[in-house]
């Protein structure tokens, strides 16, 4: 049984159970009633810059006790498809338990699958989600993806194979895509790119998201994971998705020249 241990904490997020839970709880903005959603879109950067985003969008659905959590490949390590093995994920809130049965689930509907701990020991866009989900559901396991891959091909193959996996396991479960927007772009421009990118989300269309950010050069991060979700939550019913919140680094820092966007997209 493996632990992952937290690589970002205290650079992204505090590095103490007391600040930690403090900060979250100061981020997130309760909305009543809670929506239940099938996936969410939800943004990684440090909790300085996106925090406020993502508690947005925790704040306003309901954590089932299971998450299946997609991330783009930072580093550049590790398989192109990378299940953390059986385990834990730990931050300073405690442990997240890997939730062995739909893991396995998923790895026989995803021959291509691996299970590797490299892709995901300097990975910070999974374990930044950690803390809200910790904070809102104590009891929560999760499903580790991290995706080296941007190919539309692979994320379908993707997508209905958690939606399969999720049809087996037989109960209610959340899958996060992690994601940032555009990246080192004027605030002007990075709304706009984001803009179309967001609507192809907002269309439920998991290959137009992947050829917008293609044509547009739009350096969302997370495309691959947020495209394998759209295809997951459709095969799961998805009928909508709705923009939560969108911000830039530039609404907090004051520079508007190079900016990070951030979106918040919840999918029912």
């Amino acid at each position: 049984m493996m632990k992952r241990e937290p690589a970002v904490a205290g650079q992204f997020y505090p590095g103490t159970k007391e600040h930690l839970q403090a900060e979250v709880g100061r981020l997130i903005e309760f909305r009543e009633p809670k929506r239940r959603v099938i996936g969410v879109v939800s943004p990684h950067a440090g909790y300085v810059y996106s925090g406020a985003v993502a508690g947005l969008l925790y704040g306003a659905i309901e954590i089932p006790s299971t998450v299946v959590v997609l991330c783009p490949n930072h580093t550049g390590r590790g398989a192109s498809l990378a299940l953390y093995p059986a385990g834990s994920w730990s931050t300073p809130l405690g442990e997240v338990p890997v939730n062995k049965e739909l893991s396995a689930l998923l790895a026989e509907e995803v021959p291509w699958l691996e299970e590797d701990a490299a892709a995901h020991r300097f990975e910070h866009s999974l374990e930044v989600q950690l803390p809200f989900l910790q904070y809102l559901r104590p009891d929560v396991s999760v499903v580790p993806l991290c995706l080296g891959f941007s190919g539309y091909d692979r994320c379908a193959s993707l997508g209905e194979g958690i939606a399969a996996a999720i049809a087996r396991y037989g109960e209610e479960v959340l899958i996060v895509a992690s994601s940032d927007m555009s990246h080192y772009e004027p605030a002007e421009t990075a709304r706009d790119k984001d803009g179309s990118a967001i609507r192809e989300m907002l269309a439920l269309n998991p290959e137009g998201l992947l050829r917008i950010c293609r044509e547009r050069r739009i350096s969302m991060c997370g495309a691959a994971p947020a495209a394998a979700m759209l295809v997951a939550a459709r095969k799961l019913g998805a009928k909508e998705a709705e923009l939560v919140a969108y911000a830039t680094s530039g609404d907090v820092t004051g520079d508007n020249d190079q900016v990070v966007g951030y979106a918040a997209v919840a999918v029912y």
